[in-house]
């Protein structure tokens, strides 16, 4: 060939030459531009052979880019107001193009040198330290940094910024820094802490040393996602990484502590072994957040984020569960479809599996394999089934462990074995672990959760000791496809009111029969909900179980409670129950004082309440609300508005004062306004407590002047980290010029950070008097919210399937399909708008059936 194609965007390519080898002079190559692939050729003067080595020189400029990829500008003010311009890079999926010309896809790994010119006053980090520096002239200076081990494009990264750092050594001898914008650099001593111990953690983990000899963490002031993992220079979102130990509640330290862990996590799996194509993007982002939950729960015990993890599995089964969802490995060709990959299927659907995965394994087998993975396909790449064929074989050692069953009979029941909860003495072979002695076949097992499409569900008949099972897949929607050809390999788990022990059994067929010892009053399936399915109990099984949890809900754990809840109301959508089952199973949580069944009640019942506010004719959302608050209200009023407890009791307390203040139970809201007057007298200077501040602010925000007063603060340098909360409280107010202001600086960029909008519209959106600005509003400026985040981006596609989740009329369904039919092709296909338009079908359906049934329901059951 005589061409080398190449991957350019934006890029103004001045010259090109081709050199083989150093004793023939370099030739100039001609350059032609494809834009539409974003693809350049250098087409050289004569044929390139075969197994000869060329250099490519190239001469090109750009700017920086205005959104937030590629090689882009960020702005910020210092404590006096001065504008300050850094620049920073965000590559990954598509845009190293952007920067410079190159194979930008995961499997064309390099090594990178880069050599950066800069201000004195500047400094500028990239993967790899500074090997040397050069003063090229009095007011500019060459820094060359060290050369990359092999890695894709898209972890390349730099930053040219005034940037001020703090660092330490980790126990593996690597450097670690946190850098911020200077005024803030007080606010990053506990990131810096967390990633010294996670990033030990996972050197002992995986039993592979990191490769490089530095880990640096750096906050930029505009950033679209949360953070990205760039090998040796990972970059995050200000709020992802900066804590400060006075002002930031409970939520923001399990924020910090989670995305470090995910990034650091990624230098491993993603950064050391990449999928070989965006198919298989699921590979690097569900191990990430999977190993989010194994690093965390050893590093900060404290923060419980097993509370947190499983909460995440119902996010994912929301999206799951419609028609338009994909299966976790899926086809991707242009930029757009690859940016779709970054969604709850790749990353959350993903770690869920995974969890299932170990509990079925046992954790030290998934370890084993996760540890041969890793070492077997270092500085390579992966497809799907690379890594089911080294979990298969790392079972095999195990799996003849299991059925040989060593289990010493010796001191009754203590057991070597008990640490990973089998093998416990006096059972019967259910115990020996899933299969009778066969090798247990991953990959069988996990394409039929990662190839397929949506989850099952298992559908549970007790006839006697006979227990019928049957599984199909789970849809939603009004006139869904046929759920025929879809089988799983279902990892099932099951408890009695006879038995704790978990009891297991893999259901590979339709249905099948399970005979128990014994006849038994009630079953439970999926323990501790480490599956990823739904399980329906026909007849009585129901009923059971309702009164088992009005009777003594704490029988069954916390966990199994939320997944009652959550399957519950999943099977009313799709007509295997009534209303009015799920309504009786929650008069329970009124003696419910644990974070995971509370905060999922509220997540079924506010939902609920917010379609029938939408469309309220005779009072019925006004009775809800009333029986929501009459449930929880022991539980609120016993929160006392301080920072007390651990983790999970203020991230409870921050949940539920939110919630009371801002559906208006009054003894918060008075609560609250006593606050905020105090705090307002005080000119902010009051310190309140860091979980309480949401909902003091949201009630401040009600009134004009106190919502111009949070304004005024929101604007300074001093309460930064109480950004967020300041914005959920502004998109709170009644005043529709209000709104329409917020939104419109969220667009400008200038006093509302441009990153922060998708969050905004969606805000606005739910409140009654936003709903429709917040619709028009995306309308009218569709061009610029995706020039600003890019088709296919999840910041795009939280906007659209956020502001469209609580519609639920046949003209409103009409209005989000005409809008979307006016768009090019590209956006009226995107996969947030099939999400969006199903989802209105979906809640019109429920409407139609449920409205009246819950009304009577309400009737009769006044709390």
């Amino acid at each position: 060939t005589s061409a080398v194609v190449l991957h350019s965007k934006r890029l103004r390519i001045t010259g090109a030459a081709v050199e083989a080898g150093s004793a023939r002079p370099a030739q100039k190559a001609r350059v032609l531009e494809h834009q539409a692939l974003e693809q350049v050729a250098l087409l050289a003067a004569e044929p390139l052979q075969a197994g000869q080595y060329y250099t490519l020189s190239i001469q090109y400029f750009a700017n920086l880019s205005e959104s937030f990829h590629g090689f882009y500008k960020s702005t910020y003010r210092t404590q006096e107001g001065e504008l300050r311009v850094l620049a920073a890079t965000q590559f990954e999926p598509t845009a190293a193009r952007m920067a410079f010309p190159c194979f930008d896809e995961p499997a064309f790994k390099a090594r990178f040198s880069i050599t950066i010119r800069r201000e004195p006053k500047h400094l500028a980090l990239s993967n790899m330290p500074i090997v040397k520096s050069v003063t090229i002239t009095p007011w500019l200076v060459e820094d060359h940094f060290d050369t990359t081990v092999k890695m894709s494009t898209y972890l390349v990264a730099f930053i040219v910024s005034d940037f001020k750092s703090i660092s330490k050594i980790t126990g593996h001898g690597v450097k670690i820094s946190v850098y911020t914008v200077p005024d803030k650099i007080n606010q990053a001593h506990y990131a810096l802490d967390a990633a010294v111990k996670l990033l030990d953690f996972y050197e002992d983990y995986f039993s592979i040393p990191y490769p490089l000899p530095k880990q640096d963490l750096a906050a930029i002031p505009d950033f679209q996602s949360g953070a990205m993992e760039n090998w040796g220079l990972t970059t995050y979102r200000e709020s992802a990484l900066l804590y400060d130990p006075e002002k930031s509640s409970a939520s923001s330290k399990l924020q910090v502590t989670m995305v470090i862990a995910h990034e650091l996590a990624h230098q491993w799996f993603g950064n050391l072994v990449t999928m070989e194509w965006w198919d298989d993007l699921w590979l690097n982002e569900g191990f990430a957040v999977f190993m989010e939950f194994v690093s965390v729960s050893v590093t900060h015990p404290e923060l419980r984020v097993e509370d947190y993890f499983l909460r995440r599995c119902f996010d994912a089964i929301e999206v799951d569960s419609l028609n338009s969802s994909h299966p976790i490995s899926t086809p991707v060709e242009d930029p757009a479809q690859i940016l779709e990959m970054f969604d709850n299927v790749s990353y959350i659907k993903g770690s869920c599996i995974l969890n299932m995965l170990r509990d079925y394994l046992t954790a030290d087998v998934l370890k084993a394999g996760l540890v041969q993975y890793l070492q077997k396909y270092s500085y390579q790449n992966t497809k799907n089934e690379d890594l089911w064929n080294i979990m298969t074989n790392a079972s095999i050692p195990y799996s003849l462990m299991f059925f040989n069953f060593i289990c010493p009979t010796v001191g009754s029941d203590k057991n070597e074995l008990q640490g990973d909860g089998f093998c416990r003495t006096q059972q019967s072979s259910s115990n020996a672990h899933w299969t009778k002695g066969e090798t247990l076949d991953v990959r069988a097992m996990m394409d039929t959760w990662t190839l397929q499409k949506g989850f099952p569900l298992v559908t549970v008949t007790v006839r006697g000791k006979n227990v019928h099972l049957q599984q199909e897949r789970y849809m939603k929607g009004v006139d869904s496809p046929s759920s025929t050809g879809y089988l799983w390999h279902i990892p099932l788990t099951y408890i009695t009111s006879k038995s704790d022990t978990v009891q297991r059994f893999l259901m590979t067929t339709k249905a099948d029969v399970i005979i128990l010892p014994e006849e038994v009053e009630w079953v439970k399936f999926n323990v501790d909900m480490n599956g990823y399915y739904i399980v329906h109990y026909e007849d009585d099984g129901w009923d059971r179980l309702i009164n088992l949890l009005k009777e003594n809900h704490t029988v069954i754990s916390s966990n199994d409670r939320a997944s009652l809840i959550n399957n519950v109301f999943q099977l009313v959508s799709i007509k295997k129950l009534s209303i009015s089952k799920a309504f009786d199973l929650t008069l329970y949580l009124k003696h419910e004082r644990q974070i995971m069944p509370v905060l999922q009640g509220m997540n079924e019942l506010i939902p609920i309440y917010r379609l029938l506010e939408r469309r309220d004719m005779d009072g019925t959302a006004k009775q809800l609300k009333e029986y929501i608050i009459n449930l929880f209200k022991d539980l609120i009023d016993k929160q006392s508005w301080s920072d007390e407890g651990s983790a999970s009791e203020r991230l409870l307390r921050d949940s539920l004062l939110l919630f009371a203040c801002v559906h208006r139970y009054q003894p918060c809201v008075d609560k609250a306004k006593g606050y905020f007057t105090e705090w307002q007298k005080s000119n902010g200077t009051l310190s309140l407590p860091a979980d309480v501040k949401t909902a003091v602010y949201a009630v401040g925000a009600q009134t004009s002047e106190g919502w111009d007063f949070l304004l005024s603060k929101y604007r300074l340098h001093l309460f930064n980290v109480e950004r967020q909360n300041i914005e959920l409280a502004l998109s709170l107010s009644r005043s529709k010029d209000k709104l329409q202001w917020l939104m419109d600086q969220g667009l400008r960029g200038d006093i509302v950070r441009t990153q922060d909008l998708p969050r905004i519209i969606v805000f606005v959106a739910k409140t009654p008097s936003g709903c429709h600005l917040a619709w028009t509003f995306l309308k009218e400026n569709w061009d610029k919210v995706v020039e600003k985040f890019e088709l296919g981006s999840n910041s795009v596609a939280n906007i659209v399937t956020g502001l469209t989740s609580r519609y639920s009329t046949r003209s409103q369904l009409a209005q989000v399909k005409e809008f979307f039919s006016s768009l090019e092709e590209k956006s009226a296909r995107l996969r947030c708008v099939q999400q969006a338009i199903e989802t209105i079908e979906d809640n019109i359906q429920w409407m139609d059936t449920n409205f009246e049934k819950v009304k009577t329901w309400l009737q009769n059951n006044q709390l």
